[in-house]
């Protein structure tokens, strides 16, 4: 296991929240916040990175073309996705444009936090080996086949498109390994609630 920086007196205890797409990320992060941990998306962080006007949006653009954005001039997310999820160097190069954003978002967040625990989901924690940022790392996981039936059915998606966007992140039992604790949501929703408690009276 990796060792991370202890939790410094004063400073709220930094939990990164990660795993795969559709792997009940989203249900652990609910539960979390709802028994007491400040909490954090940083989906919604790597969104706010490419709204319209901001300097991420025009980096885009620069690199991707205007085909990558709306008649409204928001982010065409599904034109973009077509095309990064399709060549690895373009995905490369998105990641460069809004993960750095993202993470200096994580990082003011926590700054300025007065409770003691936040949680931050991180999806591409590993990938972006920023790990050693936090103090604990929690990784929610379920059954390859689950995150592929899961992913299908929210977005959509052929077989084929969901499972290269599956491929392009780590396999989830290798995140599992590295992670201090593991929220199986292969269950009902009710245990995944109950493991995700187990996990919350361990971080207090």
């Amino acid at each position: 296991m990796t060792t991370r920086r202890t939790t410094g007196k004063g400073r709220p205890r930094r939990v990164a929240l990660t795993g795969g797409i559709a792997t009940g990320k989203s249900r652990c992060l609910a539960v979390f916040a709802r028994l007491g941990a400040a909490v954090i998306d940083a989906d919604q962080l790597a969104r706010d990175a490419v709204a319209p006007g901001s300097e991420g949006l025009a980096a885009v653009v620069t690199r991707f073309g205007p085909s990558v954005l709306l008649p409204n001039g928001q982010l065409n997310r599904a034109a973009l996705g077509a095309v990064i999820f399709a060549d690895p160097l373009a995905r490369q190069q998105i990641e460069a444009i809004i993960h750095p954003r993202v993470y200096t978002g994580v990082a003011r967040w926590f700054a300025a936090l007065t409770v003691p625990v936040g949680v931050a989901d991180i999806p591409l924690l590993y990938e972006t080996a920023r790990e050693d940022d936090f103090d604990v790392v929690v990784v929610a996981a379920c059954q390859p086949e689950q995150q592929l039936a899961r992913l299908i059915a929210r977005s959509g998606l052929s077989e084929a498109a969901a499972r290269a966007r599956i491929a392009a992140q780590w396999p989830i039992a290798k995140k599992v390994a590295l992670a201090d604790y593991v929220i199986d949501t292969s269950g009902t929703l009710a245990e995944t609630e109950a493991a995700t408690t187990a996990v919350w009276e361990k971080l207090r």
